[in-house]
């Protein structure tokens, strides 16, 4: 049985410096991301694309979504698997190129995550469920490109 599941957004720009778009460097990237009932994120693009580099950009929010998707569902398998996760942080980094028109795309994202057993002898079968979690993770199902895994582990 599917199921659809709706999401909602809201995007407001709040770059414009007076003249709006007047020029290319007249206004700023800067803007909110909000969802109801929730803190908004103050976002910009790249500071590559003029953007404000104390912000968070959508390249680093993709990122994110991917490595926060693939760690809900990695420890959701490793529960049912009785593989007891004590800590779990990932430091995912992602290759974007852009070409000469200036379009680009990500080519990859390697999540690296560090990850906390209880019990090393489990790590066998707790690394084998990286590839089942990218098999579900709704955010790695979306995307063109490879989403690879690197993880260490540690006792914990």
């Amino acid at each position: 049985m599917s199921r659809n599941h709706q999401y909602k957004a809201t995007i407001k720009w709040t770059g414009n410096l007076g003249t709006g778009t007047s020029e290319y460097k007249a206004y700023s990237r800067s803007h909110l991301i909000q969802v109801d009932g929730k803190p908004p994120i103050e976002s910009s693009s790249d500071p590559a694309f003029r953007g404000d580099p104390n912000r968070y950009n959508p390249e680093e929010m993709l990122l994110a979504a991917l490595s926060s998707c693939h760690m809900l569902w990695y420890l959701h398998f490793c529960a049912e698997a009785g593989i007891i996760v004590t800590s779990y942080v990932d430091y995912s980094e992602g290759t974007m190129v852009e070409d000469q028109t200036g379009s680009g795309k990500f080519t990859e994202v390697i999540l690296k995550p560090s990850i906390s057993l209880a019990n090393m002898q489990m790590m066998d079968q707790a690394n084998a469920l990286h590839v089942k979690a990218n098999q579900f993770c709704f955010i790695a199902n979306s995307c063109n490109f490879p989403v690879k895994h690197q993880a260490i582990y540690s006792i914990g």
